[in-house]
């Protein structure tokens, strides 16, 4: 059964929302307001304030009664934990690339390595090749389903990687994505998991050099509730 037009659009608006936090377009404590969202996006406040609710439970809005809602900040413990989990699945299914892996999924992450050449100063464009290039990385071993899961939990860490990519040029990432594949397809897949873990690993160098320099868009231990003024920001 196809669904509701009523259930399309809370789903249109959760994705919209939440593409838009994990992007930075809205970014670390901005102030989010249910009646503008709601203009902007066309919509009722309802799906506007169910969404809200939705991106609570996963730790990218903060709500505080009588106050307001607003986008969290980058939470360093989630993002060690998405960490885990990713380097848990993707550095588990390089042992089961098969030695004559599926040709159609070979050539599409070189296409993919070719287009995140003409990518390299685009960093959502970059990024989305990033994130394809990993989801066929799991389809060469044959566990492309597991990939939403990932993504489900790696919220704080995309936000994370999205502010921590302009600390390196995108062609050392570019490169790194390459020599994993090479490696894979040799045969050489011990090389190919140091090699993972350790581009897996390169952005949190990225990310504490952006935490030092704006600790603002982080939580502290001892998070404070913000206070709501005409422009967004925390207290």
């Amino acid at each position: 059964m196809p669904p509701t037009p009523a259930r399309t659009s809370r789903r249109a608006v959760y994705d919209e929302l939440r593409r838009r936090v994990l992007s930075l377009e809205l970014p670390p404590g901005a102030a989010l307001s249910e009646n503008e969202l709601a203009a902007a996006l066309g919509v009722s406040r309802t799906p506007v304030r169910e969404s809200l609710i939705l991106l609570s439970q996963e730790g990218l809005v903060q709500v505080f009664a009588k106050v307001g809602s607003f986008v969290s900040r980058v939470d360093p413990d989630r993002v060690a934990d998405a960490q885990f989990l990713r380097e848990a699945v993707e550095l588990a299914s390089l042992a089961d690339v098969p030695s004559d892996p599926d040709p159609a999924a070979v050539a599409d992450l070189r296409e993919n390595l070719a287009l995140q050449h003409l990518a390299a100063d685009d960093v959502e464009e970059f990024f989305r090749l990033d994130e394809a290039f990993h989801h066929g990385l799991l389809r060469l071993a044959g566990h492309e389903n597991v990939w939403p899961t990932v993504v489900a939990a790696k919220g704080h860490l995309d936000r994370a990687r999205r502010l921590g990519l302009g600390e390196t040029s995108t062609q050392v990432f570019i490169t790194q994505h390459a020599d994993v594949l090479d490696a894979l397809l040799a045969g050489r897949r011990e090389e190919a998991r140091t090699l993972m873990q350790g581009h897996l690993r390169r952005v949190f160098a990225d990310i504490q050099r952006v935490r030092e320099r704006s600790p603002d868009l982080f939580a502290s231990n001892a998070e404070a509730v913000p206070t709501r003024r005409s422009v967004a920001v925390w207290e």
